[in-house]
């Protein structure tokens, strides 16, 4: 994500109460989102906490005094999944000697959300990885309580390449690769039979199980350790049945024959369904991405730095930095980086991006104008009335991020449902062995898996 998408952590009129909107990676249905909400809820110091699995993210209220950022992404990670975390490089002046450095990464470790720090004397920099949701603004305020200055964030590899963009890729490649040895198997198993067949069978089965599908045995794991259970769950242990009832179908065969039932192989059923599921998680992640292209194409909108004039001098700052009353310069083909009153001056004005007119609209002095869009012709001075999160683009960015992890009622009632689909399933098929194995015909052990087998497959979602 770009660096102006992470939430900042506001101040309520407690001043220990603070508000966050993490981002949370890992989640493959709404139950997850059900699992963390509960989670979360139960950690001390958390007074309320919403999480949306369209949007991938937990807007979380906490009390400062009883827990921090940092402390609820390891929550999160207990319960399986994972906070995002963001790695910046910010500038840092005033420092003299290696004494400074480490007044400065003490300083910044002390924040709340902060993961780790460090300093460079000789480039006068700090790299800090932080949660995302964590107040920049307080970075500042404690270094500059210790003594120096740290200035606006620039953007690092890690802002350009999302985690989003990183999950896609992996869903992409272990879907083809499950998919070509599941239509492999597939093809092998319509083959005559021979005596090396069910061999090959399962050792091209084998990497589709515990490679490809090593996403949902963590899924499960994960869900297990906290008595939960969800899609993940059923995925495992749906294949693992299938996978498993092969391998000993393979390995003693003649534990069926013996019982006059011949031992059938499902290996080309639990490798196609983790194929199948991984197409779809591809597709869903990848519809999730574009959803978020609208957001990124809004953030890309915004400039990076503005010239003000602060006692008769220009001085060209950070956008972040520019504060309401700053006399702002806007010079030809400049975008306006903040949202004001023309003071002085007057120009033609591109609009488009927020109204669609294509015509530049004429601004005199007293006219208002709009951070983010682009100055056609004249030169002009505004005073800055609205910054940061108060501007007109800062609010349409939120409006659509609401917008995106809002809930229908319908979705609402649809994660009530998928709460109790999975434990039902399990149970349901736990109740079909049980009846197969006490009262159906010989030989009931065998009648009782495949059955057990076949309700767990069919659920698969």
């Amino acid at each position: 994500m770009g660096r102006e998408m992470s939430s900042q952590v506001d101040e309520s009129s407690n001043q220990k109460l603070h508000r966050a909107k993490i981002h949370i990676t890992g989640m493959t249905c709404t139950t997850c989102a059900a699992t963390i909400e509960k989670g979360l809820a139960a950690t001390a110091g958390v007074e309320k906490v919403a999480v949306s699995f369209a949007s991938e993210k937990a807007s979380v209220e906490y009390d400062s005094s009883k827990v921090d950022l940092a402390t609820i992404a390891k929550a999160v990670s207990e319960l399986g999944y994972q906070v995002a975390t963001r790695k910046a490089i910010f500038p840092v002046s005033g420092m003299t000697c290696a004494s400074c450095v480490a007044r400065v990464e003490k300083a910044l470790t002390g924040v709340s959300g902060v993961i780790s720090a460090q300093v460079n004397l000789a480039s006068e920099k700090a790299t800090v990885q932080y949660v995302e949701g964590t107040d920049v603004a307080a970075l500042q305020r404690a270094v500059e309580e210790a003594g120096y200055h740290l200035g606006a964030e620039t953007a690092t590899l890690e802002d350009v390449t999302t985690a989003s963009q990183r999950e896609i890729r992996g869903l992409r490649d272990r879907f083809i690769f499950a998919f070509i040895l599941a239509l492999t198997i597939m093809g092998l198993s319509l083959a005559p039979d021979s005596a090396w067949k069910p061999y090959l069978l399962w050792a091209l089965a084998t990497p589709v199980q515990f490679w490809t599908g090593w996403r949902f045995y963590k899924g499960a794991l994960g869900a297990l350790r906290h008595k939960a259970a969800d899609m993940n769950t059923l995925i495992a242990v749906g294949t693992s049945a299938a996978y498993f009832y092969s391998m000993v179908a393979v390995i003693a065969p003649g534990l069926f024959t013996a019982a006059g039932v011949e031992p059938g192989l499902y290996f080309d059923t639990s490798s196609m369904i983790i194929a199948l599921i991984l197409l779809g998680r591809f597709l869903e992640s990848r519809a999730r991405g574009q959803t978020s292209e609208a957001i990124k194409k809004l953030i890309g909108l915004k400039p990076k730095t503005a010239v003000v004039i602060r006692d008769g001098k220009e001085t060209e700052i950070s956008v972040e930095d520019v504060q309401v009353g700053d006399l702002v310069l806007v010079r030809p083909g400049e975008q306006i980086p903040v949202d004001g009153i023309i003071h002085q001056g007057y120009s033609s004005i591109d609009e488009s991006m927020i109204t669609g007119e294509s015509i530049p609209v004429e601004k005199k002095r007293g006219d208002m104008v709009i951070g983010a869009t682009v100055n056609k012709t004249g030169s002009f001075q505004f005073e800055a009335t609205r910054v940061g999160k108060d501007t007109t683009l800062a609010r349409i960015i939120r409006l659509v991020e609401e917008a995106q992890g809002s809930k229908a009622p319908i979705q609402r009632l649809a994660d009530v449902i998928a709460s109790y689909f999975v434990p039902t399933v399990i149970g349901i098929a736990i109740v079909t062995f049980l009846v197969w194995f006490f009262f159906g015909p010989p030989p009931t052990l065998t009648y009782a898996l495949l059955n057990f087998v076949a309700v767990l497959i069919i659920a698969c979602p």
